[in-house]
């Protein structure tokens, strides 16, 4: 036999498989029934073997017809319930109940059932004939007790063919309807393999069959990497189909998913087959493998993309650490599924019926929080639910003890006492706050706020609750939590991951080469406003300038010429262009800087249509609450009102043909799945993860979706880049947060003498004070410790110290409640510090939306125009992993405002054009590199970052800013700085470097 054929392919496989690691038997192909597509003779075996008992009582019922009379009960169940149920739950004959397959039991409490699951016959069958009307044969069959599971078609490169020839040979010599390949029947799952790569699928369906990778991926891309030993594609038939983990797959991971669709008015059920993808199957193995070694009170970081599955792999995640045994244990009572995403609901319900065939497994918690307390208490179920209701749990237990007379302490100490795993679908920052000490607080049988007391026997003991609530919010002992997101922040990286990096990795750029998203960066098109203002009024006015830029701004942004313009390019985009992509069925996302910009620009979308005759577009509005309008006294929208429908009804009308354009101000930018979503013009600065996952509502699949596109307006492509980079492929902390940063904070907030030591002690020992106290009397002493602070922060000079004081203690807030998940914390004062601020924020005079600064008659614009600058891909580099730095000065005022004249700030916003770099520009270059070394936030970004965090920080923005503000000493030049980007971006990079070792320099000079 020559060595490089097929058939010598197959044959190291049959040979790995039938070795005693691999754990098969030889099949027979003449022993096949073609009739009944199934091996009789090792089906007959397994019963004879493991159910004699019930088998000679069928013979004795159907009186030397067994056989027979079993194979057409067989039969018909398969077409009733198919072979995945049939292989799960058995057949009954006559009253007679058979086992056609033993799953592995999660404890070996039972020999029996371990004996039996030794007792399952695996086969592996070479070149089998399976059709009635034809010779052809598959070259390698999967069975389980002589029940087909699986079919393979193999290629060897040698012999000039690869996966794609075998693909093509299922799409065309492979006849769905014959018994073996009719869905859900008989075989289960296809696959494709060659010596480098592997495919399957679920469904044979002619030209329109969909092969899915099933690769381990190769430097964070698609493929497999290298395998020294033999064929890439070894994984497979040596892990994968090795005995146990095969029936593993086939008792525990592969699915049906029943979905009921409404197409014309009329309802439609759907079923397709799940078989797990190789990254889901593996991360899901991985962390039970490791939850099972370690117990509880351990956190795991799954880094999966869009496009992962990420809901089947929260639902298989969920079930086995619900069944998860060790030492004959379980691991955990209960767990806890935290999402926010309704569709998970049902799939985690049918998910896991099949495994287990019986309601009650999964408990939804969506009427009240006594319904999730009651699913605490009892345990040994799997819980979904939202973060929002547990801070509620316990006051929950309060009124259950005083309106039935139970013991509210032996209820919550049950709740303690169990053990849970919580899953977080979607982990972000939030997790990391108060919320998530609500989570822990209730899971950990802890009182919330204090409120709680142990018998104590002196006044002192307020301190024990303290500390007792630094401790709440550490790991909990009991509680393990496994948090799934695609853009994890450094926060998530740092409370989550295991030294700053996820458990598991499937990066968006193997996501991408598999087919599961598309690439939004592909084709990206921006423009950019150039316009000139001028002063409208005789006075030149003292002003903020900070306030009057964002209000220059604004008026630009809202002024009714730029929206007419940017709607023109818009509608005709659409209409021309995007409308005829996916088959005519195509939709487009309108991304605006405010719910005033939504509802402006949805009157300016309805006027153009209307003027135009547009008939066949129709857009709809998303933004929350009510929006006043500025020029029409007493009048607000509501998106309601807008569209002519309730807010729940949105995504479904917008998924019909009558309407085409969604405008939205924050509302559905995240989360928002709907795979005809194929363009998105984007008028809103956008950056970071807000960036990533805005541009990935687009990233959905669709028949007929071959790419995407953007329209960008507000945002450079560098920018972009600088966003989407971190996410590509491997997400890690640069390096730990440092908790120093809470005491200078600390500091900086006594500064201003607002806050007494004296009124803080008082305020928390009230706060902790014991249960019997009346509360209205503790509430009342509480704000009588407040309240002082409140008066001497009201008066506080300037409006500067007032703004500095709070974003100081805001800062100081958030800072404490994340930095307290990640790091145990032993300082009393420290925690009565931050209780006592956390309160003093709600009572502090709020900012109303008067105060901001408002243009009326002032400006004017004189000119306008709006010009594409750049379009094309925006390339993502490979083979990075992106280290991202935890937060250290966010919440910090940054410098003092400054006042100028009003014409002084419309000259640095006009933007004029082009011309060339000369020997006297040379100077105004060394002028912009000295003023940015001089600017208070890059000094404190470059003493605190490396030089790669600094040059992503907001070293462009100032950049931009000091050519702005010299705009008037050379209009050409600076306008082309503004204007070019290529040549921005080389001026930039001459320039980053130099101000960052001149900042560092400096300091140490003065040091």
């Amino acid at each position: 036999m020559k060595l490089h054929t097929e058939k010598a392919f197959e044959e190291a496989i049959e040979a790995a498989l039938l070795s005693p690691e691999g754990g098969w038997q030889k099949g027979a192909p003449s022993q096949f029934s073609r009739q009944l597509a199934l091996d009789e003779s090792v089906l007959f075996a397994f019963l004879e073997e493991t159910q004699a008992a019930e088998w000679q009582r069928l013979e004795a019922i159907h009186r030397g017809k067994a056989r027979q009379k079993f194979l057409e009960r067989l039969e018909k169940e398969l077409a009733a319930v198919g072979m995945l149920d049939v292989l799960r739950n058995g057949i009954t004959d006559n009253g007679v109940q058979f086992k056609l397959a033993y799953f592995k039991p999660a404890h070996s409490l039972n020999p029996d059932t371990e004996r039996l699951y030794l007792l399952n016959r695996l086969t592996v069958t070479r070149q089998v004939k399976y059709s009635l009307k034809n010779e052809n044969s598959i070259d390698l069959l999967l069975s389980l007790n002589g029940l087909p599971v699986a079919t393979v078609e193999l290629k060897n490169q040698f012999t000039g063919q690869d996966a794609s020839n075998a693909k093509r040979q299922f799409m065309e010599d492979r006849d769905p309807a014959e018994l073996l390949f009719q869905f859900k029947k008989r075989v289960l799952v296809h696959f494709v393999v060659d010596a480098d790569e592997v495919y399957f699928t679920t469904l044979l369906n002619r030209g329109k069959t969909r092969f899915f990778p099933f690769n381990k991926g190769f430097e964070q891309g698609a493929g497999n990497p290298l395998n020294p030993h033999g064929h890439k594609t070894a994984y497979l038939w040596e892990e994968i189909w090795q005995r146990d983990s095969w029936l593993d797959i086939v008792g525990r991971f592969i699915h049906l998913q029943i979905e009921t669709n409404t197409e014309g008015g009329k309802k439609k059920k759907e079923e397709r087959i799940i078989f797990p993808r190789y990254h889901q199957l593996d991360a899901v193995r991985q962390l039970e493998k490791d939850a099972k070694a370690h117990g509880t009170g351990k956190n795991y970081l799954i880094q999966h993309s869009a496009g992962s599955g990420k809901s089947n792999s929260i639902a298989w995640l969920a079930y086995r650490l619900y069944s998860l045994h060790a030492y004959n244990q379980k691991v955990f009572n209960s767990v806890v599924v935290i999402t926010d995403r309704r569709v998970l609901d049902k799939q985690l319900q049918d998910t896991i019926y099949q495994f287990e065939h019986k309601a009650g497994v999964v408990q939804k918690i969506d009427q009240n929080t006594g319904q999730l307390r009651d699913a605490l208490i009892g345990g040994n179920s799997i819980i979904i639910t939202t973060l929002q209701k547990f801070p509620f749990v316990l006051d929950s237990i309060e009124r259950l003890a005083k309106e039935t007379g139970a013991d509210g302490e032996a209820a919550r100490n049950k709740i303690a006492q169990n053990k849970y795993a919580v899953i977080i679908d979607e982990a972000h920052s939030s997790q990391g706050g108060e919320s998530a000490k609500d989570l822990k607080g209730v899971l950990g049988g802890k009182k919330l706020e204090g409120k709680e007391s142990e018998e104590t026997e002196d006044e002192t003991d307020g301190e024990d609750f303290i500390r007792q609530s630094i401790l709440d919010r550490g790991k909990q002992p009991n509680i393990s939590f496994f948090a799934f997101t695609a853009t994890p922040k450094p926060k998530t990286l740092e409370v989550f991951g295991e030294n700053g990096k996820a458990s598991h990795v499937y990066s968006m750029r193997q996501a991408i080469e598999e087919g599961f998203i598309l690439d939004v960066l592909k084709y990206y098109t921006t423009y950019q406003t150039f316009f000139k203002l001028s002063k409208a009024i005789e006075d030149d006015p003292n002003v903020n300038k900070k306030k009057a830029s964002r209000a220059i701004a604004r008026f630009v942004s809202l002024h009714p010429y730029n929206l007419a313009q940017k709607t023109e390019v818009m509608i005709e985009h659409f209409r021309q262009i995007a409308s005829k992509q996916i088959g005519g069925k195509a939709k487009a996302m309108v991304v605006t800087g405010s719910r005033l910009h939504a509802v402006r620009y949805y009157f300016e979308f309805k006027k153009y249509l209307k003027e135009k005759r547009y008939n066949d577009i129709k857009p709809l509005v998303a933004f929350s609450g009510k929006v006043p309008d500025p020029d029409i006294p007493n009048k607000t929208y509501t998106e309601t009102e807008l569209n002519g429908f309730g807010e729940r009804e949105l995504p479904e009308r917008f998924n019909t043909d009558e309407f085409q354009l969604l405008l939205v101000a924050d509302k559905y930018q995240t989360g928002f799945d709907q795979p005809l979503l194929h363009t998105m013009y984007v008028d809103k600065k956008l950056s970071g993860v807000k960036a990533v996952q805005t541009l990935s509502r687009l990233n959905r699949t669709h028949a007929g979706k071959d790419d995407t596109f953007v329209l960008d307006f507000a945002n450079d492509r560098e920018e972009i880049l600088k966003s989407f980079q971190p996410y590509y492929e491997i997400t890690s902390l640069a390096e730990p947060s440092d908790p120093n940063r809470l005491y200078d904070l600390k500091r900086e907030i006594e500064q201003a003498q607002v806050i007494w030591q004296s009124e803080v002690n008082n305020f928390c020992r009230e706060y902790y004070a014991k249960p019997n106290l009346p509360q209205n009397k503790i509430n009342g002493l509480m704000n009588a410790f407040i309240d002082p602070a409140v008066q001497r922060f009201k008066s506080l000079g300037e409006e500067e110290q007032k703004e500095d004081f709070k974003n100081s203690t805001t800062s100081f807030v958030n800072a404490y409640a994340y930095l307290s998940q990640i790091m145990p914390f032993e300082d009393v004062e420290l925690e009565k510090f931050y209780t006592y601020c956390r309160f003093l924020l709600l009572k502090l005079p709020k900012k109303s939306l008067n105060d901001r600064f408002r243009l009326k008659d002032e400006i004017s614009m004189e000119y306008y125009r709006l010009q594409k600058i750049g379009e094309g891909s925006i390339i993502l580099e490979s083979n990075q992993e992106a280290k991202l730095s935890p937060p250290k000065t966010a919440g910090l005022p940054i410098g003092q405002d400054e006042y100028t004249q009003l014409s002084e700030i419309i000259q640095v916003l006009n933007e004029r054009f082009g011309t060339d770099f000369t020997e006297a520009e040379r100077f105004n270059v060394e002028q912009i590199k000295h003023e940015m070394a001089k600017d208070e936030v890059l000094i404190k970004q470059a003493l605190n970052n490396s030089f790669e965090v600094f040059r992503q920080g907001s070293s462009k923005e100032v950049f931009n800013n000091k050519v702005i503000e010299r705009m008037n000493k050379n209009p050409e030049f600076f306008t082309k700085i503004l204007t070019d980007e290529q040549f921005a971006s080389e001026l930039f990079g001459f320039l980053v470097k130099p101000v960052y070792q001149k900042i560092l320099e400096g300091w140490r000079d003065r040091s």
